[in-house]
């Protein structure tokens, strides 16, 4: 995670216009509102790539996931990993004296349940499974299953 500071009266959304440029995120916010309603991967994937989203072979996007609209650029979605339906990847968080950055690793043959978050400097690894409605904080490690808010990794049984 990146740290960035900000200073003044006003939290630190107040200064996202200095972070990004509104034109980029605009654009970005387009995009990724038609990714969400579109049915095609591959379109979905090409549309993705276009705004920096580092998409691998095979991905599967679900209907109404959204990757992070300021900074798409920082998403990693290795060959044929599942973004499920309505899950969230987010690559920042706002918070009172600063914003924070940091890069998202989904990994081959991963899976984002429908409904989780993922949020800023997580790596879910090589066929990991995030089970839906979970809120993924930390490192999921390769072939574990998370689950819950926030996500833990579960024993295998």
């Amino acid at each position: 995670m990146t740290r960035h500071p900000t200073r003044g009266p006003h939290n630190s959304i107040f200064h996202w216009t200095t972070a990004r440029h509104p034109l980029r995120v605009m654009v970005n916010y387009v995009v990724i509102l038609a990714c969400r309603v579109c049915p095609s991967m591959r379109l979905k994937n090409w549309l993705l790539r276009r705004i920096g989203v580092t998409v691998g072979e095979g991905v599967a996007w679900g209907l109404e996931s959204t990757p992070d609209v300021f900074w798409p650029d920082l998403i990693t979605v290795e060959d044929h990993a599942i973004v499920g339906y309505d899950a969230t990847v987010l690559c920042h968080e706002f918070l009172q004296d600063e914003y924070r950055t940091g890069e998202v690793v989904i990994g081959e043959r991963a899976m984002i349940g429908a409904g989780a978050i993922v949020l800023p400097g997580v790596e879910v690894g090589a066929g990991a499974q995030v089970a839906a409605n979970s809120l993924v904080t930390d490192d999921v490690p390769p072939g574990a299953t998370a689950a819950g808010v926030p996500a833990t990794v579960e024993d295998a049984e």
